[in-house]
Order: structure tokens, then sequence, then C-alpha cells
């Protein structure tokens, strides 16, 4: 996948009728994640041949991320395909087979731990007691009920109160607070045990939700996020086989490898002086539009060619019709003035700095033996002192507290003895620059005081994710941020130029994404079918311009 020529100009394909020139569009797609093989595959199965992917690491894959480990597959990235009616990514795992080895134990709907709806989950205080079984099945029942009301407010049209300030973890903590307050049969130490729980929980969310907390996630617009009806499945095999499946047809050209892009000169109409002075520089040694400018001059490029320069980091320019852009919404927050000439549009930069993205990360640790119960699914770590805490937000030092449970990876026969922990946000980052050595004490550490057992060893391996320090990614996925709203994500999702600048090429840049997605933001599918959704307007385009160009008989 190293090699990136584009391929020579084509004059007989119908798609060239409706061009500005006679040659197939050129596209670029930036990004070899879910969203751009998708969008990649979608655009060569309908007749576009001249498409490059431009992928900053040295793997395609974006955010899916599998590591062979023996028997088993560990997902540092996407781990579970949420639900299977209608659900893309579902539905080419069971075409191709991948889910013939996953077992019933590993298709769950229970939204605290999803690996498995066999065994129970352990609640654990920091004294090292367990919390009996029946009370936390009361006070998740209760948690479960304001849950459903937190999805009221879109889905009702529920006007939010100031109190709340729009917040779910402002309204979660406040409502379960006064439920749990005013419980009757409940002894003082109870109500406290549950206000523990509590917060646990809401790590927890926080974590699926990938925000740093979820005082941080809109209340008025939390229930618009949709969920596949089905099961949550995993792939034994490993999420990158769906990347395998969508790459595999491409022709070995189509993807350059470690190709960073460092802007991207669009709308050659808007362009300064010095930008239509460097791209003249173009090299032709060996270079992506060599024999590619079907003969035009290319001492006025932006004049006579195609309205997109794309810039690598390796000062390498490539032409283009279109751009699909698939970076994450942490690159987008991060590069988006640099990454754009002319600058974004005043609204599409709001919709970047308002939406969320925060960083949840893994920490797999692998035992020799199994040191919990064999009913045991799931070790939640309950603080009984952060029972009236407001914000649960750590030091540096204190890093490990926001780490929320483990996991238990069943079954045994695939994975070993393993565990899989979860942290998000700031406290995500300070674990990254942490050393394997300290970040496997400090968990056995953890997992002896909530346990109550000293005599736990130190796991023989550990393996953890970094998608906050990773610099193509910056985040694991995005949330609806306070003062955000799915309209946002919308907003993203825009072409450039807007359909009112009449004057210049249609559909110059795009963009796809988890973050383009309205509904589906945050997870596979709605990377998969934002790609698809891309692709599908430039085809349409093409084919509306085809058929204006008949002939009259």
């Amino acid at each position: 996948m190293q090699s990136c020529d584009i391929s020579s100009d084509s004059t007989d394909d119908p798609l060239s009728s409706g061009l500005r020139t006679h040659r197939q569009p050129r596209i670029v797609v930036i990004g070899a994640g879910l969203a751009g093989l998708a969008a990649t595959k979608v655009l060569l199965k309908n007749g576009f041949t001249d498409v490059t992917v431009l992928e900053a690491s040295d793997h395609i894959g974006g955010r899916v991320h599998s590591i062979k480990h023996g028997k088993a597959t560990l997902e540092l990235g996407a781990t579970w395909i949420h639900g299977a009616n209608g659900n893309p990514v579902y539905h080419i795992a069971e075409d191709n087979r991948l889910l013939e080895h996953t077992t019933d134990g590993e298709r769950s709907v229970g939204r605290i731990s999803l690996y498995t709806k066999n065994g129970v989950a352990h609640y654990q205080t920091n004294v090292g007691k367990r919390i009996p079984k029946d009370l936390v099945e009361e006070f998740s029942d209760l948690y479960n009920e304001v849950y459903e009301l937190t999805q009221e407010f879109f889905q009702n049209g529920k006007p939010v109160c100031a109190e709340s300030q729009n917040s779910v973890g402002v309204f979660t903590r406040d409502v379960m607070r006064k439920k749990i307050m005013l419980d009757p049969d409940d002894s003082e130490s109870t109500k406290k045990l549950k206000l523990s729980m509590l917060q646990q929980y809401l790590k927890v969310e926080s974590c699926e939700s990938s925000s740093p907390s979820m005082d941080e996630v809109s209340l008025s617009e939390f229930g618009e996020w949709t969920e596949i009806p089905g099961a949550h499945y995993v792939i034994p095999e490993g999420f990158m086989k769906i990347v395998e499946l969508l790459s595999q047809d491409l022709p070995s050209s189509t993807i350059c490898l470690s190709k960073p892009v460092r802007c991207i000169h669009w709308n050659y109409s808007a362009q300064h002086q010095e930008v239509i002075a460097k791209s003249s520089d173009i090299r032709h040694d060996s270079n992506h539009n060599e024999n590619s400018h079907g003969g035009q001059s290319h001492q006025d490029p932006l004049i006579l060619g195609p309205p997109i320069y794309v810039e690598c980091e390796d000062e390498e320019w490539i032409t283009a019709d279109h751009v699909i852009v698939t970076a994450s919404l942490g690159v987008l927050k991060q590069n988006h003035e640099a990454m754009f000439s002319p600058s974004l549009p005043e609204d599409k930069v709001l919709a970047i700095e308002k939406l969320g993205i925060s960083t949840t990360d893994k920490i797999f640790l692998e035992f020799e033996e199994a040191f919990w119960s064999p009913e045991c699914n799931s070790i939640q770590f309950v603080w009984e002192d952060e029972a009236q805490l407001e914000q649960l937000v750590y030091p540096e030092e204190l890093w490990y507290k926001k780490i929320c449970s483990f996991d238990i990876l069943y079954p045994p026969e695939r994975y070993g003895y393993m565990l899989s922990g979860w942290i998000c946000g700031q406290e995500a980052l300070y674990m990254e620059r942490c050393d394997d050595e300290t970040v496997a004490e400090t968990c056995t550490e953890l997992l002896r005081r909530f346990t109550g057992n000293p005599d736990i060893p130190k796991p023989r391996r550990i393996l953890r994710s970094s998608w906050g320090s990773n610099p193509y990614i910056q985040g694991s996925y995005s949330f609806t941020r306070v003062g955000s709203s799915g309209g946002d994500f919308e907003m993203l999702a825009m072409p450039l130029p807007y359909a009112k600048s009449t004057k210049a090429p249609p559909l110059q840049v795009l963009f796809a994404g988890e973050a383009t997605h309205r509904k589906y933001y945050s997870t596979a599918h709605g990377a998969l079918l934002s790609g698809q959704k891309e692709a599908t307007r430039l085809i349409e385009m093409y084919h509306d311009l085809h058929e204006s160009t008949k002939p009259n008989m």
C-alpha cells in the first residue's frame, strides 16, 4: 500500500462527460479509517478510478486497532458491533462469517458491563468490601429509571430547568441524591454507599460517552443518540477484519501510508498569490501528479487545473477536484486553522469548537491465573469517600482514581486470565504519560485494595491504548457537549463551498467520520455510514451532470 501513483486520465468513461476537463474526477480521501475506506470503496465500485487515500500513520484502520495475543485478539480501539438491525458493520461481519465463534456470553445488551451478560459484576469499595448483590440491583434499577429521564428531554421535547445547567451529570446527581436521601427504608450508611455507587456509575458513563465528566454532556441533546436494536457483538478474530474487508479490493496504489497532510488549499479563486507561487513549483519527479495533468501547463496550475491542492508534510502537492476529510474531531479542533486555506467558514469552526471529544483508554492486564471467582464478570471500583463530591477531577498523581472498573474477558479459553480496565478524560492522558511498569504496579495496588486480597500478583503482561496522545487521532470519539447540539454534527458534515456559492466548483471539500453523523456519532457504524454518504454525494452529482449533458434527440 506504500505506492501511490495517480491513475492516468480517462476520456472514455461516462463520468468524464460532465466535467470541466475531459478526464476522470480526481478525488483525495484524507484518512484510512472506516469512513475513508468506506467512501473509497463506494467510489471505486461506482466507476471512479482516480481516487487516492492519504493516511498519516503507518497503518490503516484509524480508531480500529486489533492486537493479536496468543489465541486472542485484543481491541485497543473499536470493540463492539452495537446492535444488529440495519447496522452495516454487523452485516459485513455476518456476511463474512466473522461472528461464528462469538459465544452467547459475548452478546450482551447490558449498559454497564458489555463483555458478557453471564456472571455478576462485583462492586468493591476502597476498604476491600464487596457491596451486597441485592443492594447493587436496587441501586441499578433506580439509576436506570433516572437514565431514562435523561433521554426524555430530547425525545419528548421537555424543557431543561436552569438548576440542571443542561448537564447530564448535574441532573443525574441531583435527582439521584434526592431519591436516595428520601428513601425511608435505608440507613445512613446504606445511603452513603449508594451515593458512592452513583459516582462510580457516572465514571462508567463518562467512559462510554468519551467525555471528561458527565457534567460536560448536554442534557437537552443526550437522547438524540440512537441505539440500533439488538445485541452488542465482539468479533473474535478482531474488529480489524472489518477494515481488511473494506480495503481488500482496493488497488495497491490507492492508499498512501505515512502521508500526513499539512494544508488543503481549496477554492482556487480565493487563493493568495504566494500559494500560486508555491504550487507552481510542484515536483514532477516520481510525483503523484506525474502524467496526470492531461497536457495542461503547470505554470498557472490554480487557474487551469483542479480547484484543490493538497499540501503534504513531505512537501508534495497533490491536485484534486474533491477532497473527503475524515480527520477526527480532535485533529480538527487542534489543526483546522492550519489545515484549510482559505479558512473554514465561521459556522463550521463554531461547530468544531462546541462539540466535545475526550479520551477513553483501555488497560489490559494478563495474569498467570484467575484471582476472581468464576461467576465474577467485572470488578467495579467504588470510592466511599467520594459520596458527596461534585466534580470527579483528580490531580495528576491521583489519575488512577478515574479508573472505573476492570472487565473480565470471556471466554478464558480464548483470552486466558485477562482484565480490561477503563479510564477517561484528562486522567487518561496522565495515564498515557506513565510507563508500563508504573501503570501495572498502580493497577495491581488498586485491585489488591478493592478486593481486599493483598496477595494478587503483578500481571505478567500489560497492554494499553493511548488515543489522546496519538497526534493523528487526539481523542477517542465525540459527544454533544453542553452548549452544542445535533445540528453541530450536521454543520460539521456540510460540504464546502456551501451551495449558495454558485460560481465555485461544487463539493470541493467533504467531511466524514463518526463526528459527522447526527444520530450515530461515536460509533464505528456511524463512521462507515458517513463515508458512504459523502461518496454518494459525489456519485449523484456526476450522475446529474452526466444526465444534463446528454444531447436532446
